[in-house]
């Protein structure tokens, strides 16, 4: 399995970007699917996780309303829509995935995932 994910660069405030995942060896329908980040000196943390089974996407506090996850199943391709973007979203993001149904907090736990990309770093300039 090999998630790619593309898309990062540097904007300034305000600005967008759409980050791109796409797999091989795995469906994104099946199981879980998310985006993490991480910032300098802090820990990663789970930005949007989406279930397939039940259509439902969660996404963090921080990035609620500006932040939009979606698919495209024909391309097995999860994307990341990042809007009006602040300095404090600069980080490395990562797709992951799991081959598991992930309910609840569970699907916020790194250790979850056994499928991640490399990571794309978002820098956004004030």
């Amino acid at each position: 399995v090999q998630l790619q994910a593309s898309g990062g660069g540097s904007v300034e405030s305000g600005g967008s970007l759409r980050l791109s995942c796409a797999a091989s060896g795995f469906t994104f329908n099946s199981g879980s699917t998310a985006w993490f980040r991480q910032a300098p000196g802090k820990e990663r943390e789970a930005v949007s996780c989406f279930r397939p089974y039940t259509g439902i996407t969660y996404y963090a506090e921080s990035v609620k309303g500006r932040f939009t996850f979606s698919k495209d199943n024909a391309k097995n391709t999860v994307y990341l829509q990042m809007n009006s973007l602040k300095p404090e979203d600069t980080a490395v993001y990562y797709c992951a995935a799991s081959s598991r149904r992930l309910v609840g907090s569970t699907q916020f736990v790194i250790t979850n995932y056994e499928y991640w990309g490399r990571g794309t770093l978002v820098t956004v300039s004030s």
